[in-house]
């Protein structure tokens, strides 16, 4: 991790569940390839494995969303890491986050599902689709580099191993 740093934010939330939503908060986490220790996923076809090991999205966002009326809370959208402080449109597939003592890899932006339509006031999850609305997706990351996260760490933004 020596690369020059592009940006950095701030853990706010980490979100497990045993399967479903919301995910709730806990202070720390072990990481591993698999995603978080603790966190489990229902439908394992279209959720989880090593290039959607972690799901993370912006608290800023969050914030905006709820400022229209939705009632989203870190974790409700099945975010595992709730961060503040970053460009969230410069989050694309190929950026690297350092957080706590792990590297990741953004992998793909999220596609909303029906599990989250309840959080959003009109039922249309698609409010943040990246396909619809740039910049406002949740992402997935493969884990380059396991080991803890806590609330509070430093989150990263390293250019892409592309850059």
């Amino acid at each position: 991790m020596e690369d020059r740093a592009l940006v950095h934010g701030v853990v706010q939330s980490i979100n497990v569940s045993a399967g479903g939503l919301p995910k709730h908060p806990v202070p720390e986490a072990d990481v591993t390839p698999d995603g978080l220790v603790g966190d489990q996923h229902a439908d394992t076809e279209h959720h989880g494995g090593p290039d959607r090991a972690v799901c993370i999205y912006s608290l800023e966002r969050i914030e905006a969303l709820r400022a229209e009326g939705h009632t989203l809370a870190p974790g409700h959208v099945g975010e595992n890491l709730t961060v503040s402080g970053i460009d969230w449109e410069a989050i694309r597939p190929g950026v690297r986050l350092a957080v706590g003592d792990v590297l990741l890899e953004v992998t793909r932006f999220t596609t909303p599902c029906h599990k989250i339509e309840a959080s959003f006031a009109d039922g249309r999850s698609d409010r943040i689709s990246h396909k619809l609305h740039p910049g406002w997706s949740r992402v997935y990351a493969r884990v380059l580099e396991p080991g803890v996260v806590r609330v509070g760490d430093l989150a990263i933004v390293l250019p892409s191993r592309l850059d």
